[in-house]
């Protein structure tokens, strides 16, 4: 399978979903999904957009971010960040869970409530120009490890 993650940045500030369904269930994790057949990463980013947060956004505020993949399968996901000039009113319960805004320094500070590949990649997410694939190797539930590679 083939998803899309993103997390929506407004100031210092990043909009998440603690997650009612596996994978990562009880974890504040980004928004995303599947890409459906014949739909291309950045369509599908703006549908899973719409569909968890009622958010519309623009196929320009899509800034590419690179890859995921992990050693349990041959799923791969697409990463996004984007850009907000407003904030929704949070809490919003949703199917998927519970949307909130969190501190970018709260997710930084060793956090065990955020799935727990985050802390490996948002600061590169956030912060850089460039983008990189990444690769999270895990046993069982456990990470252990995340390996990075610039996209040249």
């Amino acid at each position: 399978m083939v998803y899309t993650l993103a997390f929506i940045q407004y100031q210092d500030e990043l909009l998440l979903v603690n997650r009612e369904k596996h994978p990562w269930l009880g974890c504040w994790n980004g928004l995303g999904g599947k890409i459906e057949q014949n739909e291309s990463k950045e369509v599908a980013m703006l549908r899973e957009l719409k569909e968890e947060t009622g958010i519309i956004i623009q196929l320009e505020q899509l800034i590419y971010k690179g890859k995921m993949t992990w050693n349990t399968s041959e799923d791969y996901l697409y990463m996004f960040l984007i850009h907000q000039n407003s904030k929704i009113e949070t809490p919003i319960k949703t199917p998927e869970g519970l949307l909130d805004y969190k501190k970018i320094k709260w997710l930084l500070n060793d956090n065990l409530g955020v799935a727990h590949n985050i802390p490996y990649f948002i600061e590169s997410l956030l912060y850089e120009e460039k983008i990189y694939d990444y690769h999270c190797t895990f046993d069982g539930n456990r990470l252990l490890s995340v390996d990075k590679k610039e996209v040249l």
